[in-house]
């Protein structure tokens, strides 16, 4: 029996498509050859379409499930994802701090693809103040940047500018995607003292669901196999973009992540 694999916590929504959220970093731990735990923040009912409805689960039962397997089973990384409600952002900022929880990899959800609002301007306001500060990474896209930076983007020079004003918040590494961009895909990664740039191909076609929770699981999980960050990112990129090109079309909507 190996007893050493690495455990990955994924503190994220539910997606009943299986292309987002809790289901799909599961997918990718298990392909990445590490244990993944989940504690689940909202039950929701989407597909490729969209989102319909959205329930929020108690911050107690948040906080229960983190407890749980954090006493007894332990992790080595954490991803966190859609959050949706100002008070589950504090009982996993909480529950970071008191488990002592390493390697967060915070992906700021804030918005779906088709534009349903996922955190309110409160709990953006609360991230900042109190999540940001516990993350190893935080992995936002150009419009969650956006509102996180206060500023408009519309280039890499005002990617790099975005990626200095969220480190200030007091993360370890900004990883602003940028696929939103015009041109090719090209990601930023800022240390606090330098930028790497973390060149892509766009793959044109049909939206593939679920990209954004691909990559931060797959960041977190390269980071508790040992990868530095900017090791894992590298990986993290090219992984995604593997998945995109296999990516099927099971509903009426956008692609799913196999």
């Amino acid at each position: 029996m190996d007893d050493h694999i690495p455990r990955v916590l994924s503190i994220a929504g539910s997606d009943p498509s299986g292309g987002a959220g809790i289901q799909l970093d599961l997918k990718v731990f298990e392909r990445l050859g590490v244990y993944g735990l989940s504690a689940i923040t909202a039950v929701t009912a989407q597909n490729t379409l969209g989102v319909q409805k959205i329930n929020r689960v108690p911050p107690r039962i948040i906080a229960a499930q983190i407890d749980a397997v954090a006493r007894d089973i332990g992790m080595d990384a954490c991803k966190i994802g859609m959050l949706y409600h100002e008070t589950a952002v504090d009982v996993v900022a909480d529950r970071i701090h008191r488990r002592e929880i390493p390697n967060v990899v915070l992906d700021p959800v804030i918005a779906a693809k088709d534009g349903t609002r996922l955190l309110s301007a409160k709990g953006v306001r609360r991230m900042i103040r109190r999540l940001i500060p516990r993350a190893l990474v935080i992995t936002p896209n150009v419009p969650e940047a956006e509102i996180l930076s206060r500023m408009r983007i519309r280039g890499i020079a005002l990617v790099e500018e975005a990626a200095k004003i969220i480190h200030g918040f007091g993360c370890g590494y900004v990883l602003i995607k940028g696929g939103h961009l015009p041109g090719e895909p090209v990601d930023v990664l800022y240390d606090g003292r330098e930028f790497t740039r973390l060149p892509g191909v766009r793959t044109e076609g049909t939206p593939v669901h679920g990209t954004g929770c691909a990559f931060s699981a797959a960041l977190a999980a390269r980071i508790a196999l040992g990868d530095s960050v900017p090791d894992a990112a590298a990986f993290a990129k090219d992984f995604v973009a593997e998945l995109i090109k296999s990516a099927v079309k099971l509903g009426k909507g956008s692609l799913l992540i196999r």
